[in-house]
C-alpha cells in the first residue's frame, strides 16, 4: 500500500473525478537545507483543500494562493521561495534554504491534462516505473516509460537514481513503484525486520507456510502469506523495486524462493546462514543449473558486517545493506565488474 504522502497523483485524480478544481504543486529545485526533497508534491483543490507538502508548512499558504490563481487563468507557473532560518527551525531544520515550486492546474488551459493524469495513475497502479516530463518553458508534457523517447537516457538515469530533477528545460518527475520487502521465514529476526522495513517505507510481506511460525499473535498487524515461498513470490511479481530476504535455514523453503528471486529483477537478495551454510547452498543451486553469475547476486551471510548479535541488531544490519544496494546501485554484486 502506498503511503498517503506518496499518493498525490491518485488524490488529485480522485478530486478531479469528484468535480473539484485541482492544481498540483511540485518541488522542482532546492538549495540549502530545504524542508522537502525535489519531487515532493502538494495537491490543492478549488476550495483550498490541501493534501501533501512542498515545504513542511513554510510556504504552503503562498503556494495555495498561486494555485487558486492558476485554476482561474489556466497558466502553470514556477515560483521561488526563500525559507528563513526561523521558518526552517519550526519544521525541524537547523537552517533555511531556497525552493522552486512548479504549480500546474489540472485540465485547465496549459495545465496538466486529465488524460495524462489518468495514464500516470494507471502506470503507478501497475507498478510501471514512469517519468513525468514537463518542459517548464513551453509546458509540453509527456510520460516516459520503457519505450523510445528523446529523453530516455536521462529518464532512465533518473529512475535508477530514484531522483527527480532537470534535463535542460525538462523537469523529470520520477514515479517509481513503491518499495517492497519480502521476508521468507517467520523467525525471530523477522519480527524486528518487518517493523523496521515499514518505518523505512517498504511494503513488507512475510512468507511462511508453517502456521505455527507464521501466527498472527507472533506478527500482529503484518501482511502474512502462508503459501510456499516460490508460489508466493511469483504471485507478488517480484520486480526491480523489491528486496527479498530468506531466513529459514531450511533448503525446502529458502531454495525455491532464491531461485524465483534470482530469475527476477529484484535489487537485493539476502540469505541468512554462515559462510559454510552458504557454500552448501551454492553447491545445491549450482547443481540445479543456476549460473555462477546469478549466484553472485546473493548476499550471504546476510546483512552489513557490523558485528550484530541480537535479532534487532541483525535486522538493522540487513536493512543497512538493503539501503546501500538501493541507494548505491553501483555497489551491487556484478555491477562494478560489468562496468569495468
Amino acid at each position: 500500500m502506498t503511503a498517503d504522502h506518496d499518493s498525490m497523483p491518485e488524490i488529485a485524480l480522485d478530486w478531479v473525478r469528484a468535480g473539484k478544481g485541482v492544481a498540483l504543486a511540485t518541488v522542482i529545485e532546492t538549495w540549502g537545507s530545504a524542508p522537502r526533497p525535489v519531487g515532493s508534491q502538494l495537491v490543492i483543490s478549488g476550495e483550498a483543500e490541501i493534501m501533501g507538502s512542498v515545504s513542511g508548512g513554510c510556504v504552503e499558504g503562498a503556494v495555495v494562493a498561486e494555485a487558486l490563481d492558476a485554476l482561474e487563468d489556466g497558466t502553470p507557473r514556477v515560483l521561488t521561495y526563500g525559507v528563513s532560518d526561523d521558518d526552517a527551525f519550526a519544521v525541524g531544520l537547523a537552517c533555511g534554504g531556497t525552493i522552486r515550486v512548479m504549480v500546474e492546474p489540472v485540465g485547465v488551459g496549459q495545465g496538466f491534462p486529465v488524460e495524462m493524469l489518468e495514464a500516470l495513475v494507471a502506470a503507478r497502479a501497475a507498478r510501471r516505473a514512469t517519468v513525468c516530463a514537463v518542459n517548464t518553458e513551453t509546458w509540453e508534457r509527456r510520460l516516459i516509460g520503457a519505450g523510445p523517447d528523446a529523453l530516455i537516457a536521462e529518464a532512465d538515469a533518473a529512475r535508477h537514481a530514484d531522483r527527480s530533477g532537470f534535463a535542460g528545460a525538462w523537469f523529470l518527475g520520477v514515479h517509481n513503484p513503491p518499495l517492497r520487502m519480502v521476508v521468507v521465514g517467520a523467525v525471530h529476526i523477522a519480527q524486528p525486520l518487518l517493523q523496521m522495513a515499514r518505518v523505512a517505507g517498504y511494503d513488507a510481506t512475510l512468507v511462511d507456510p508453517r502456521e505455527a511460525f507464521a501466527a498472527d499473535a507472533r506478527f500482529p498487524g503484518e501482511t502474512i502469506l502462508r503459501d510456499w515461498p516460490d508460489e508466493a513470490l511469483r504471485g507478488l511479481g517480484v520486480d526491480a523495486r523489491t528486496a527479498v530476504v530468506t531466513l529459514t535455514h531450511d533448503p525446502k523453503l529458502d531454495d525455491p524462493a532464491i531461485r524465483v528471486a534470482l530469475a527476477s529483477e529484484c535489487f537485493y537478495l539476502g540469505c541468512l546462514g554462515s559462510t559454510r551454510t552458504h557454500a552448501k547452498r551454492l553447491d545445491r543451486l549450482g547443481a540445479e543449473g543456476v549460473s555462477a553469475e546469478a549466484l553472485a547476486r546473493i548476499h550471504a551471510p546476510v546483512g552489513a558486517d557490523i558485528g550484530a548479535k541480537s535479532p534487532a541488531e541483525i535486522a538493522v544490519s540487513i536493512l543497512a545493506q538493503i539501503t546501500e544496494r538501493l541507494r548505491r546501485p553501483a555497489t551491487r554484486p556484478g555491477v562494478a565488474a560489468s562496468a569495468a
